[in-house]
C-alpha cells in the first residue's frame, strides 16, 4: 500500500475545514448585509417621512410667525389708540384743573368780599341787583304836600347805619348769593363722567398685555429652530458603511470561492502547495476580524435607523404641535376680532364722553366767567352808589340853601308889609285892595309828583378804598361788556 500523496491525505480534511469556515463566513456576511439591506431601505423611508415632515412643520411655522406678526401689530395698533386717548384725557384733565382752579379762586375772592347789611335788608323780597323800596314806604311815594323840610331830612338808612352793629363777622359775602348747590351739581356731574370714562376705558386695559402674552406662548410653543437635520450625514455614513459591507461581503465570497476551488482541484487529484496552504489559512484566519467589522457595520446602522425613527417620531410630534398651534392661532383671531371691536366701541364711547365732558367744562367757564362779573360789577355797584350819595348830597345841599333862602326873603317880606300895613293901613278904607293885608306866600321845594326821595345804603370808607385800589390795579374790573 502507498502512501497517501503529501497535502491530500494529510491536508484534505484541513482543506475541507477552511472551506466549510470559509462558507459559514460567507454565509453569516450575506445575512448581515441582507440584514442591513432591509435597514437602510427603512432608514430611506424614515430620512423621507422626516424631510417630509419638517417640510410640513417649517411651513406651518412660518405661516404661524407671519400670523404672530399681525397680532403682534394690532396689540400695538390697541395700544398707540390707547395712547391717543390717554392723551387727549391727560388734556381734558390739565384743562379742567385750570377751569375748576379758577372757578375755586373766583368763589373764594367772593366768599372775602363782605356786602354791607343795607344791600340785602331794606326788604324781604328784595335782591343784591333788584329793587330796593323803602321799608317805611311799600309804595315807595313821598307826600308831596309834606313839610319842605322832609326832603333834607336823614332818612332811614342813615338812621340805621348809626344803629347797626358793626360786627362785620355777621355780615353775608358775596358767596351767600351763589347758588352752592347748583355749583356743587355742576361739579359732581363733571366728576360722574370723569369717572365713567375712566370705567369705559379700564375695559380695554389689559388687551396689549393679553395679546402680547398670547403671542408671546404661541411663538413659544413653536418648533425650536434646532442644528441642521442629522438625517443626510446619517444617509451618507449608511452608504459608506453598505459599501464596506459589499466589500467584505465579496471578499468574502472570493475567499469561499478560491477555498472551493483548491478543494475541487485537491479532489481531483491537484494537491495545494504547502505556500497555498499557507495562505489559506491565513486569509481563514483573518475571517474573524472580517465578520467583526461586518457587525460593528450593521449595529452602526441600526444605530442610524433608530436615530431616523426617533427623527421621525419627533417630526410628528412636532407636526402635532403646530396644529395644535394652529387651533390656539385661530382662537386668537378670534379673540383680535373681538378685542378690536370691542376698542372701537370703546373709542366711539370714549369720544361721545370727551364732547360731553368739554361741553360740560364750559358750563364750569360760564360759571366762572359770570361769578366774575358778578364781582366786578358789585365792586362798580359800590363806586356808583358813593357817586349816588355824593350827587344826592350835592342836591339836598342846593335844596337846603334855597329853603334857607326863601324863608329868609318870606320872613323879610312879612315885616316889610307889616310895617306899611301899621303905618297906612289904618288910614286906609277896608273896601280898597283887599289883598294889602294877605301875608307873602311861603314855599317849599318837594320831589317830583310820583318820585320818591332817593334812599341809598350806608357804604364804609374803607370798603370803597378797596374797592378802588381794586379797580386801579385791574382786580375786579368787569372783564366784559356782559351785565350780570
Amino acid at each position: 500500500m502507498t502512501s497517501p500523496p503529501t497535502g491530500t491525505h494529510v491536508g484534505q480534511p484541513h482543506l475541507v475545514s477552511l472551506v466549510l469556515q470559509s462558507k459559514k463566513a460567507l454565509q453569516h456576511g450575506e445575512q448581515l448585509c441582507s440584514k442591513a439591506n432591509t435597514l437602510t431601505n427603512a432608514s430611506a423611508h424614515c430620512a423621507l417621512d422626516v424631510l417630509a415632515l419638517g417640510a410640513k412643520v417649517k411651513w406651518i411655522s412660518e405661516a404661524v410667525l407671519e400670523q404672530l406678526k399681525l397680532a403682534a401689530s394690532v396689540a400695538k395698533s390697541i395700544e398707540h389708540k390707547r395712547a391717543q386717548l390717554d392723551k387727549q384725557i391727560r388734556e381734558w384733565d390739565t384743562t379742567r384743573s385750570q377751569r375748576t382752579t379758577a372757578l375755586d379762586t373766583i368763589l373764594e375772592g367772593l366768599g372775602t368780599q363782605l356786602v354791607p347789611p343795607d344791600f340785602h335788608q331794606t326788604s324781604s323780597d328784595s335782591s343784591l341787583f333788584g329793587s330796593q323800596h323803602s321799608l317805611d314806604r311799600p309804595t315807595g311815594v313821598i307826600d308831596p304836600n309834606q313839610s319842605p323840610s322832609a326832603t333834607v331830612r336823614e332818612n332811614p338808612f342813615e338812621r340805621k347805619a348809626r344803629k347797626k352793629d358793626v360786627d362785620r363777622t355777621k355780615w353775608k359775602t358775596l358767596r351767600d348769593f351763589v347758588d352752592e348747590s347748583a355749583v356743587e351739581e355742576v361739579l359732581d356731574a363733571l366728576e360722574s363722567d370723569r369717572t365713567r370714562l375712566d370705567d369705559v376705558m379700564s375695559t380695554t386695559y389689559d388687551y396689549p398685555e393679553t395679546l402680547s402674552t398670547a403671542v408671546s406662548c404661541i411663538r413659544d410653543a413653536l418648533p425650536t429652530s434646532s442644528a441642521p437635520s442629522p438625517v443626510e450625514l446619517l444617509l451618507v455614513a449608511q452608504e459608506k458603511t453598505t459599501t464596506d459591507m459589499a466589500k467584505h461581503l465579496e471578499s468574502l465570497a472570493s475567499h469561499y470561492e478560491q477555498m472551493a476551488s483548491a478543494l475541487h482541484d485537491s479532489e481531483a487529484g491537484v494537491s495545494p502547495t504547502e505556500e497555498e496552504m499557507q495562505a489559506m489559512n491565513r486569509d481563514t484566519n483573518e475571517l474573524p476580524s472580517i465578520m467583526v467589522e461586518l457587525e460593528h457595520d450593521v449595529n452602526y446602522i441600526q444605530e442610524a435607523h433608530e436615530k431616523l425613527s426617533l427623527a421621525t417620531a419627533a417630526a410628528q410630534e412636532q407636526l402635532d404641535t403646530s396644529r395644535n398651534t394652529l387651533d390656539d392661532l385661530d382662537e386668537l383671531g378670534d379673540i383680535m376680532s373681538d378685542m378690536l371691536q370691542k376698542q372701537q366701541d370703546v373709542e366711539t364711547d370714549c369720544e361721545d364722553l370727551l364732547e360731553g365732558l368739554q361741553q360740560r367744562l364750559l358750563v364750569v367757564e360760564d360759571l366762572h366767567h359770570r361769578f366774575v362779573q358778578f364781582q366786578a360789577s358789585f365792586n362798580k355797584l359800590l363806586i356808583e352808589i358813593a357817586r349816588r350819595r355824593q350827587y344826592r348830597e350835592a342836591v339836598e345841599k342846593i335844596v337846603e340853601g334855597m329853603m334857607a333862602q326863601l324863608e329868609a326873603m318870606t320872613e323879610e317880606e312879612r315885616q316889610v308889609r307889616g310895617d306899611f300895613n301899621s303905618e297906612h293901613g289904618a288910614h286906609i278904607p277896608t273896601d280898597i285892595c283887599l289883598c294889602i293885608e294877605n301875608p307873602p306866600t311861603r314855599w317849599e321845594v318837594v320831589p317830583w309828583a310820583g318820585d320818591t326821595r332817593e334812599v341809598l345804603p350806608e357804604i364804609d370808607s374803607d370798603i370803597l378804598t378797596q374797592v378802588r385800589e381794586k379797580l386801579a390795579g385791574g382786580e375786579g374790573a368787569l372783564p366784559g361788556s356782559d351785565s350780570v
